[in-house]
């Protein structure tokens, strides 16, 4: 299936299969759009740092030069102007959206249509991504829906808040990046993909070798002269690599330069700038430090949730709950097959690795949204450990998985049953 979608067209069979899963993903995306919209409704979107520093960036200015609003209480007063911490790449990304209030289409941040946008986009590319796997259309569908529906990502990305739509841009940019490697190869594409993705969520450079690994063929990394025959795929496939790598070098350089124009220095983001935030007690030892480690693997991993007297009779903790509980389907991540089963636990162990090094878990939040940038290698894995056709047990967590964050989703979003 990889090489119908890459586009190896044999004969009208073949054609007829590519245009049925090219249909399927639009349907699924349009389903996701419409379902994402009505089931949720952006109540953060008023938290609009990026929104408006891509507003000023139209204008001229880097930073805005009015003092933003009381509830906007991260902004970076330097220098006389008030700055956002999140990297470039995450303003560049709204862009698009200025634009719009530019042209006077808009007035406020549109968190509820970004986030269902983003969220059809990624189902629409989880089904295309799916044709790596020798799988059923029905599990192909059934997990193509589960990152968004059945992972925390469906309430995290439905508050609409810069913080999670900065996420939802990452997952999309991987997913995508995942895309046009492994399924349809177009390295300058998924460069582009991947510059998007580590734009908003810069812990995600740390794949990069990861994707060089993809586009130098998968070489053998162990065993006698794996070595060199790694350098060796690697300088036959130098000038693939180098297109891949265009669009994020230039963002990378780009970003530097944006912090040094800011804060007077290229590796500063602004973060420690923000007023109070380094006499916050879980930043004690530094923005990132080992001391942080057992809390958050608390967080991401072992916190539950509270029973209540009535029904739905669970509720979700307002800072934290394990990855595990709210999303069941997760437990089949240890099945010992799997095609990219090396590849996908060192991207996972990487990124956990780092999100684990940060102060502070995440804050408001359903279960640990920052591990949202986990799921498309996660995805990787489940998709291909398993059989091919859907199992009871898959649908069963899947399910379970699907039930337990529409419950979140409908507490944190439409009820005042879980306040900060």
């Amino acid at each position: 299936m990889s090489s119908l979608v890459a586009g190896a067209l044999p004969n009208p069979a073949v054609s007829n299969t590519a245009r049925t899963g090219t249909n399927t993903a639009i349907s699924l995306g349009l389903i996701a759009f419409v379902f994402f919209y009505f089931s949720t409704n952006g109540k953060m979107h008023h938290m609009d740092y990026t929104y408006r520093i891509a507003d000023a960036l139209l204008h001229g200015d880097l930073g805005l030069t009015a003092q933003p609003p009381s509830w906007l209480n991260e902004a970076v007063p330097f220098a006389g102007k008030y700055y956002s911490a999140f990297p470039l790449g995450a303003v560049l990304s709204l862009l698009p959206v200025a634009l719009l209030k530019e042209a006077k289409l808009i007035e406020v941040f549109p968190g509820r249509v970004i986030g269902a946008v983003i969220a059809g986009m990624c189902v629409y590319f989880f089904f295309q991504l799916s044709a790596v796997a020798d799988v059923s259309l029905v599990k192909r569908a059934l997990f193509s829906l589960y990152p968004v529906f059945g992972t925390w990502t469906w309430c995290n990305l439905g508050f609409g808040g810069a913080w999670q739509v900065a996420l939802g841009f990452a997952l999309l940019g991987e997913v995508m990046a995942l895309y046009f490697t492994l399924v349809r190869p177009k390295p300058w594409l998924a460069g582009a993909c991947f510059a998007l993705a580590f734009g908003n969520r810069t812990e995600l450079v740390l794949t990069l070798p990861l994707f060089f690994y993809f586009w130098a063929g998968r070489p053998r990394l162990f065993g006698p002269g794996a070595g060199r025959l790694a350098f060796e795929a690697l300088r036959r496939n130098w000038q693939t690599i180098a297109s891949f790598l265009v669009l994020p070098v230039v963002l990378g350089f780009c970003t530097l330069g944006y912090n040094l124009a800011r804060f007077g220095s290229p590796f500063d983001f602004g973060y420690a700038h923000i007023p109070g935030v380094l006499q916050e007690p879980w930043y004690r030892h530094g923005l990132f430090s080992l001391q942080a480690i057992p809390w958050n693997a608390y967080k991401m991993l072992f916190e539950g949730f509270t029973d209540i007297p009535h029904f739905p009779y669970l509720r979700a903790h307002g800072f934290g709950a394990s990855i595990l509980l709210a999303s069941p389907l997760l437990f089949l991540l240890f099945r010992e097959d799997g095609k990219y089963r090396a590849v996908c636990w060192s991207a996972i162990g990487l990124l956990t690795l780092v999100l684990w090094l940060h102060g502070n878990p995440g804050g408001w939040q359903f279960s640990y949204r920052y591990a949202m940038i986990l799921l498309p290698w996660m995805f990787l894995l489940l998709l291909t450990n398993g059989p091919r056709r859907l199992t009871t047990t898959e649908a069963t967590l899947a399910s379970a998985s699907f039930a337990l964050n529409g419950l979140a989703t409908y507490q944190f979003l439409w009820t005042e049953q879980i306040q900060p």
